[in-house]
């Protein structure tokens, strides 16, 4: 198994792990964390595949990604039956969950022959669209959405990073290496040191008469 294989493995692992909590904080049943932790691994790459036309999906060709994710959330519910997840450990895990995502979807696009700009859009999703469509399956706004913690930013960042550095000299493995240490650096600059975009707002002026007149 290569390293590609094998830290995508681990991207649909944490983000499988992810899907346990989202679907626990919404007191729902085995059947639908199990659903929950599926849509958030696979959610990305099924709609990057679907919009590429390539076949068949990712993981109907390789059944171990199933294997994991269902292997992960049960694991990850017995383990909350008697201890709590290190926070921490689960925010850098899913930080790099989320770079390999992006950048194995931008090789995916890239290797199609698609654009850059369609390869850059073909990463982020990858990235993060299994997470959109947790939160929208448990009714919280999509965390790309919220004020606060950059997501989509950084894997936008490091997919371009990652085509920037592709065409120059350096050796095949730089380009992902670099890609992904961008990801993980913004996000969890993001999380531990309030790394944030500017907000905009449109001042909102005082009605000039009162309701109650």
């Amino acid at each position: 198994m290569t390293l590609p294989s094998i830290l995508n493995l681990f991207g649909v692992a944490v983000f499988a792990v992810s899907g346990v909590l989202a679907a626990g904080r919404k007191n729902l049943d085995l059947l639908g964390v199990l659903v929950i932790a599926i849509v958030t691994a696979i959610g990305g790459g099924t709609l990057r595949d679907l919009l590429l036309d390539r076949h068949p999906i990712f993981w109907f060709r390789e059944g171990e990604h199933l294997a994991v994710i269902v292997t992960a959330a049960l694991l990850t519910l017995v383990y909350l039956r008697f201890r709590r997840l290190p926070e921490r450990a689960l925010v850098v895990a899913d930080a790099l969950g989320l770079a390999v995502f992006t950048i194995s979807g931008t090789q995916v696009a890239t290797a199609a022959n698609h654009p850059a700009v369609v390869a850059v859009i073909m990463g982020v999703m990858t990235g993060v669209a299994g997470g959109v469509i947790r939160d929208v399956l448990t009714a919280e706004i999509p965390l790309i959405f919220r004020r606060g913690d950059l997501y989509a930013t950084p894997a936008i960042t490091g997919a371009a990073l990652y085509l920037l550095l592709s065409s120059t000299a350096l050796p095949r493995p730089l380009p992902t290496v670099f890609a992904v240490a961008a990801i993980v650096v913004l996000r969890l600059a993001s999380i531990f040191w309030g790394l944030r975009l500017p907000a905009f707002a449109i001042p909102v002026e005082p009605d000039s008469k009162s309701y109650h007149e």
